[in-house]
């Protein structure tokens, strides 16, 4: 008589409970992303995914413990929580490195310098990629993961100088005790940076973040012209200075329009570049060619 193995079925049976929790669980969620913020009550949630209210109420417990869920406490409605938000922010980092990562061999190739790409997160600068060139003296400022302030370093004022000013007023005094920790980097230098970065269409720290070292970096723009990401090229000084610096910040927006189209994809035409801002001031800011050639 064939024996049956207890333990087995009651794993089986166990990951079988499981699996119907987090199909219920997704259902939910996918429920309350229809509303938006405006919320759903439970009522509703549970005649949309066909559950019972008892076991809508237990998931959404366990959802909201998990900050995936968040419930307003005077009107009752639930809405999709922040922890959401996170995984959905790590995701567009991960597509945005990717993206960005052929671009900036090219970058680090054409340049010989390090070339970054940086994101935002929440009132940080991350960043996800790097390439280093082939200039003996290396500029490793920054480590993919690394986090500063926004507005501190190219990549980072690129990214805060392009947002309405609504949104930069909010950053710079939520960051007001990070930013500390960053001299020549209070609310009044960055308000002088970010005029001159939107006036020219890229920002320029020349030493302020390492002494000796300079960078040039440039917005990579939505549709609606706010700041997914940012390109940037740090070099010891000496090699990023002068005409070279407007001749680096033409090549940064040739490849930021290129990872724009990049990230856009699906919804137009692939390859179909964008624009980045005040394209011309290149020219203006140093009167030099455009940099399709080496620089």
């Amino acid at each position: 008589m064939e024996q049956i193995n207890v333990a087995e079925e009651t794993e089986k049976s166990a990951e079988g409970a499981a699996v119907k929790t987090i199909d219920r669980a997704a259902r939910l969620l996918t429920a309350l992303a229809r509303d938006g913020d405006q919320g759903t009550m439970l009522s509703d949630l549970a005649r949309r995914t066909g559950l019972g209210k008892g076991t809508v109420h237990r998931l959404l417990g366990a959802l909201s413990d998990v900050g995936y869920v968040t419930q307003d406490a005077a009107s009752r409605r639930y809405r999709l929580g922040v922890g959401l938000e996170l995984l959905s922010g790590t995701a567009r980092h991960g597509r945005v490195a990717a993206l960005a990562s052929p671009l900036l061999e090219r970058i680090a190739s054409i340049t010989a310098d390090t070339a970054f790409a940086s994101v935002q997160d929440g009132l940080a600068a991350v960043c996800v990629g790097r390439e280093v060139g082939s200039f003996p003296i290396r500029t490793l400022s920054l480590d993919v993961g690394n986090r500063r302030p926004l507005g501190v370093g190219s990549g980072s004022l690129a990214l805060l100088a392009f947002l309405p000013d609504a949104d930069i007023d909010r950053i710079i005094a939520g960051n007001q005790r990070w930013l500390a920790e960053y001299p020549g980097f209070g609310p009044g230098e960055l308000s002088a940076m970010i005029a001159e970065t939107r006036r020219y269409g890229f920002s320029f720290n020349d030493g302020r973040v390492v002494q000796g070292m300079n960078a040039v970096g440039v917005p990579v723009l939505d549709m609606k012209k706010r700041p997914i990401a940012a390109l940037s090229v740090a070099a010891i000084a000496e090699r990023l200075r002068g005409d070279r610096i407007a001749e680096v910040a033409a090549l940064l927006q040739q490849e930021a329009a290129e990872l724009a189209a990049l990230l856009r994809a699906g919804t137009m035409e692939a390859g179909q570049r964008t624009e980045t801002p005040a394209a011309a001031s290149v020219q203006d800011r140093a009167g030099v060619r455009q940099a399709r050639r080496k620089v």
